[in-house]
């Protein structure tokens, strides 16, 4: 993403060149012998995540609905579009999930791709492609995924996947700008904005 590039690490590590490490890690096993200073929990579950607290790490920070500050994290902040976007919170929670998806160009959950019923997702579209509205992007065990709106194909989950009925597959953006599915989007530069400043006031620039 913008010329940041992850790659599978066994172990942590810092950034080296022009590389991020990443490591599959779900227990959170590492975190024991690694001890960070800093936990950014960037997971988005929208529910309070029962292996996530203040006690982790000198500062933990939590995105979006579920986390508490002072229980779960020292700083929440806000991921929900509005007035508030990225918004940090040293007190309280985030704003509850609504379900609802953001609206981008005049359309909600007309754009969000779900799947049809249980199933193995294969998809027939990539990120980035073009899509018109009623266009087959992709099947679950046969069954058509179509776009309900025209525009590019914006996110998507890998093909083999095993789903669940109603799960969200992907979404498309009807703006149609291709260079946006490649780029750093206004709503994340304002949450990653967020926690830089929370990591700032805890640990001032130039400070030890």
């Amino acid at each position: 993403m913008e010329g940041v590039r992850g790659r599978l690490v066994p172990a942590p590590e810092p950034r080296r060149g022009d590389h991020v490490g990443v490591l599959v890690d779900p227990e959170g096993a590492s975190l024991a012998t690694w001890a960070p200073e800093v936990i950014v929990d960037a997971r988005m579950r929208k529910r309070p995540p029962a292996d996530t607290s203040v006690d982790q790490a000198r500062l933990v920070v939590g995105l979006g609905p579920g986390f508490r500050v002072g229980v779960h994290a020292h700083a929440v902040v806000e991921t929900a579009r509005g007035h508030d976007l990225g918004r940090v919170l040293w007190s309280g929670e985030a704003a509850p999930n609504t379900g609802v998806p953001g609206e981008i160009g005049g359309y909600r959950e007309e754009r969000v791709l779900r799947a049809p019923a249980a199933g193995v997702w294969k998809p027939a579209a990539a990120i980035g492609d073009p899509v018109a509205a009623g266009q087959e992007v992709g099947r679950v065990d046969g069954t058509p995924v179509v776009a309900a709106v025209g525009g590019v194909v914006r996110g998507l989950l890998r093909g083999g996947l095993e789903v669940r009925a109603g799960e969200k597959l992907g979404d498309v953006d009807p703006r149609g700008e291709r260079r946006h599915c490649f780029t750093v989007s206004d709503k994340a530069n304002a949450v990653a904005g967020g926690v830089l400043e929370a990591v700032l006031a805890r640990y001032p620039w130039g400070s030890s």
